[in-house]
């Protein structure tokens, strides 16, 4: 390439702020610009610009820290203090500034799927899997898609802030190891059953071990299990057990409650029969004793004067037998009574009724020879 050099050095110089005037001082043109500028602070409106321009700056000091927040100054890039939800003052950048972390938000990590695409959920409302983290081997070893969420919020805004860079990664690191470490000691039965809650707990009591080690300043709240399923190659297989167990504990449930059901009723109905075979025996008994206890003094009187207690009994006899109204009674002077036929009335009244006359009741016997009144 040729240079024309004479074009070149016929070129006026050009200083910063344009081209340099003809009637320059010999010192050059950024000396005399710099003089110019000087100059124009001499001017009386120069004067009032600089302390205007040094309030302005002061003023940039104040700050408002919001109730669900915890103020963080730093001092040369250096944590001084904490200030708490208010006004508050510190010296204006580059000499301090001001953090301010929501330390009573709840964060939310999303282990195993992810419900927002680029600020929009995903289409149809449905979560998109991340098999990549949620597929995790049980202790029987089989495998078991987990998809978990984690909540936690910030328990220390220090340690929290210069501890640990990325702190959601790090959250989500964090759980992930540590599910898959208590799923590994479990029956993928338990997994998928009864043994959620258990298993919940576990992860956070591990979580919040590993993070308080690496004084991450975080308090994990919960750790809620969102979809515990087999991988999707063998989910029908696994529903059908599934429905299968649920069956079985059905029909043991049912016949749990018909179980308790019948027997409280039966021991009921056990129990009352003991109890009245005992009071008719305990009936029986004090009956019987009472009877003996009559006889034996009726005997006592007896031999003490037997007439007088023959005569006693047979008049107790008749009171009794008169006494009794569903008794028929036939009453006969005893000189009627020896030149009459004796008369039985074997059959009862109700019996002889609709009969005949002259015809033989029921259950009469028949007449034997030699008896009186026989043909």
């Amino acid at each position: 390439m040729n240079w024309d050099w004479d074009k070149l050095n016929s070129r006026k110089p050009q200083g910063p702020w344009g081209q340099r005037p003809s009637g320059g001082s010999s010192e050059g043109p950024d000396l005399d610009r710099l003089k110019d500028a000087l100059k124009q602070f001499k001017t009386p409106g120069a004067i009032f610009l600089v302390p205007l321009l040094l309030v302005l700056w002061l003023a940039t000091g104040f700050y408002m820290v919001e109730p669900a927040e915890v103020g963080v100054v730093l001092r040369f890039g250096a944590f001084h203090r904490i200030t708490d939800p208010g006004w508050h003052y510190h010296i204006p950048l580059p000499v301090e500034r001001v953090l301010k972390p929501k330390v009573m938000e709840f964060r939310r990590v999303e282990v195993g799927f992810l419900s927002m695409q680029g600020g929009r959920q995903t289409q149809q409302g449905q979560n998109r899997s991340r098999p990549e983290e949620s597929l995790m081997l049980t202790g029987d070893e089989n495998i078991v898609d987990v998809q978990f969420i984690v909540q936690y919020r910030i328990k220390d805004p220090v340690d929290f802030l210069f501890n640990v860079q990325s702190q959601d990664e790090t959250v989500k690191h964090v759980a992930e190891a540590a599910m898959r470490e208590v799923v590994g000691y479990n029956l993928i039965d338990n997994v998928l059953t009864d043994k959620k809650e258990a298993i919940q707990l576990d992860t956070l009591k591990l979580m919040q071990g590993v993070l308080d080690r690496y004084n991450a300043g975080i308090y994990i709240e919960a750790v809620q299990l969102q979809d515990v399923h087999p991988p999707r190659e063998v989910v029908d297989d696994f529903k059908d057990v599934a429905s299968a167990r649920e069956d079985k504990n059905r029909f043991i449930n049912e016949a749990q409650a018909y179980s308790n059901d019948i027997l409280p009723r039966a021991r009921g109905e056990a129990a009352r029969i003991v109890n009245d075979a005992r009071g008719t025996q305990q009936s029986i008994i004090r009956r019987a004793e009472g009877e003996a206890a009559r006889f034996s003094a009726v005997l006592d009187a007896y031999k003490k004067a037997p007439d007088i207690t023959r005569e006693r009994l047979q008049l107790e006899a008749m009171e009794r037998i008169l006494a009794n109204q569903d008794m028929d009674k036939l009453l006969l002077d005893p000189e009627v009574a020896n030149r009459t036929t004796p008369y039985f009335q074997l059959a009862p009244p109700e019996a002889l009724a609709g009969q005949a006359p002259g015809a033989t009741p029921p259950g009469t016997p028949a007449p034997q020879p030699g008896l009186r009144g026989a043909p």
